[in-house]
C-alpha cells in the first residue's frame, strides 16, 4: 500500500484516506481536476462522494462532476440506432465533456455550469450544476475517462491526478443486475451481459494507466 503518495508517475493501489493526502496536497497551490474512472458498477459515484466529503472535512471545497451528464439524448441515439448501446463509449458527446474540462482548468475566477444526467428520467438536464471558484478539487467520474480510444484519449492531458476504480469482473456483474431489478430477469441479463459488461471489459482492457487504483 501507497503511505505518502507524493510522486505520481507510477502505478499504485491505494486506500481511500491514501487518495485523499495526495488531492489535500495536490490542491494546495491552486484548483486540479481529477479523473476517477472504471467499469460500470465498480462504485465510482459512490467513491466521488467520499472523497469530496473528506476533502470538505479537511477545509478544501470539492465538486462532483459526473460524465453521465453528456449522454447523447434518446432522441439522438434512436435516430442513430444506438439505443440499445446506451452508455457505449460512442454514446456520449466526448468533445462536449473536452470543452468543459478545458473551461475547468482556463477559467478559475467565475461559475462554470454543466449537465446533471437524471437517472429516473434518463435525460441529461444543461446547466444544471455548477462549479464555483471556491472549489479547489474538481472530481470528474465516469467509465472512458481514461479510455485509449480516439476522442477519449484526448481528454486525458486535462486531468492533474488520476484514478482507477477496480472491482472483479463477478462482482460488477452482480451490481450490475441489481441495478436492473426493476426488470424481469431473463431482461436484465441480457441487458448486462449485452451492454453493460461489452462496456465494463473494454475500461478494464483499454483504459491508460492510472496514478493511482483503488479496489471497490
Amino acid at each position: 500500500m501507497c503511505s505518502v503518495c507524493a510522486n505520481l508517475d507510477m502505478l499504485m493501489d491505494v486506500t481511500i484516506a491514501d487518495a485523499l493526502k495526495v488531492l489535500r496536497d495536490r490542491a494546495a497551490a491552486g484548483r486540479i481536476i481529477v479523473a476517477l474512472a472504471g467499469p460500470p458498477g465498480a462504485g465510482k459515484s459512490t467513491l466521488a462522494s467520499e472523497l469530496a466529503k473528506g476533502l470538505g472535512a479537511d477545509g478544501v471545497s470539492a465538486r462532483v462532476v459526473p460524465m453521465d451528464g453528456f449522454h447523447l439524448d434518446d432522441a439522438v441515439l434512436d435516430e442513430m440506432g444506438w439505443h440499445a448501446r446506451k452508455g457505449a463509449p460512442h454514446t456520449y458527446d466526448v468533445d462536449g465533456l473536452k470543452t468543459l474540462l478545458e473551461r475547468l482548468r482556463r477559467e478559475k475566477a467565475g461559475e462554470i455550469y454543466y449537465p446533471v444526467f437524471d437517472r429516473t428520467t434518463e435525460i441529461a438536464h444543461a446547466a444544471a450544476a455548477r462549479v464555483s471558484p471556491d472549489d479547489r478539487v474538481v472530481i470528474v467520474e465516469g467509465n472512458y475517462l481514461l479510455l485509449d480510444a480516439p476522442g477519449w484519449n484526448d481528454i486525458a492531458r486535462l486531468f492533474d491526478v488520476t484514478i482507477m476504480v477496480s472491482a472483479p469482473i463477478g462482482e460488477l456483474e452482480r451490481r450490475l443486475l441489481g441495478r436492473w431489478a426493476d426488470l424481469a430477469p431473463d431482461a436484465a441479463r441480457a441487458k448486462v451481459e449485452g451492454n453493460d459488461l461489452v462496456n465494463a471489459r473494454l475500461v478494464i482492457s483499454k483504459s491508460l494507466g492510472a496514478d493511482m487504483t483503488i479496489s471497490a
